[in-house]
């Protein structure tokens, strides 16, 4: 019983430094995920010629209640051929893949547009540049967790450190 009752102090003692270690993973792991989707969807796109979107799964999708405004992807996004080029997904286009994020993250596009990105043939954006901050919850762009995510209108992407959040 001695022995239980130290480790369970032990345990209370070090939980709370795991918060920020786990915050970081979280973050991490989707700004990784975010990057190689839009990998993806360039190569995609330069396969078939363009008629690729990425879009924001909506907000109230798999419990997800956290993306209500057009610039919070916080429930994930997805990558569909774009069979009729509107940069939109429809219902009836196919889902090439899809992304849920994990919860406890804000996850916002910082540069305009706001919940699709259309891709052309030769795997270009349309627009100047995509942005994106990826925060834990609850936490602003000066967390030393958040990251952003930037990529230009020729398929360059950076990882930015949370003192050059939002892209420029």
């Amino acid at each position: 019983m001695v022995t239980v009752a130290i480790l369970s102090i032990l345990v209370a003692l070090a939980a709370p430094s795991f918060v920020p270690m786990i915050e970081r993973w979280r973050v991490r792991q989707s700004v990784e995920q975010l990057e190689s989707t839009l990998y993806y969807a360039r190569s995609e796109a330069i396969k078939r010629g363009g008629q690729v979107a990425i879009q924001k799964i909506p907000n109230n999708t798999d419990g997800c209640t956290s993306a209500i405004n057009a610039s919070e992807w916080d429930c994930g996004w997805f990558v569909c051929a774009d069979t009729n080029n509107d940069g939109t997904c429809q219902a009836t286009e196919a889902v090439l893949q899809r992304y849920s994020t994990p919860t406890g993250l804000e996850i916002t596009r910082t540069s305009a547009g706001g919940n699709s990105i259309q891709l052309n043939r030769w795997g270009l954006v349309t627009g100047p540049f995509i942005g994106f901050s990826l925060v834990p919850l609850n936490k602003g762009t000066t967390d030393p967790a958040a990251r952003g995510l930037c990529m230009s209108s020729g398929g360059r992407i950076r990882i930015i450190q949370p003192q050059d959040i939002p892209c420029t």
